[in-house]
């Protein structure tokens, strides 16, 4: 039984960041979070061997920068071009959606960067006033990417819903 019970401590099917409640999908890989800034991380496989990240960020009420500088700084992960942001309201939490497409230039911000062709991103803000937002960035192949963003779009709304 201990070997069944590490086995879930490792790999939580469900999790929580910041004040939101996450539920990993059925086939997503839970991942050791590669930096301290992230909260979680997930991998999504793809069909054709590729892998997408799923990462999680919650710095706290008024940190990490506003909704907006965080948008801009990804789409300028993609050279702002091929990108959509669209909001909506799940119960009480806004949800800042933004999608792009094209050469994303993989590595730290203000660090050397790998470009990486044919890439997509799927990112969702939940608004959190109090406790501060949840930032959620899933990028890889875009045919992955693409692939999944039923699971990922379920994934947040399900999240905000549940809100805390």
């Amino acid at each position: 039984m201990a070997v069944a019970a590490s086995v879930f401590a490792i790999e939580p099917a469900e999790f929580q960041v910041g004040n939101f409640n996450f539920d990993r999908p059925s086939g997503w890989k839970w991942v050791v979070p590669s930096s301290v800034m992230r909260k979680a991380q997930l991998s999504v496989p793809g069909a054709d061997g590729g892998t997408a990240d799923v990462t999680f960020f919650h710095f706290g009420p008024g940190q990490g920068g506003g909704v907006q500088a965080n948008v801009d700084r990804w789409f300028a992960q993609f050279g702002n071009s091929n990108t959509s942001q669209s909001e909506e309201k799940v119960d009480a939490t806004r949800v800042v959606h933004v999608q792009a497409r094209g050469t994303f230039q993989s590595g730290m911000p203000g660090g050397p960067t790998t470009p990486l062709e044919n890439y997509a991103l799927l990112g969702a803000i939940l608004g959190d006033d109090q406790n501060g937002d949840v930032f959620v960035k899933m990028t890889g192949p875009a045919v992955v990417v693409e692939s999944a963003k039923p699971l990922f779009s379920e994934m947040v709304r399900a999240a905000a819903a549940a809100r805390r």
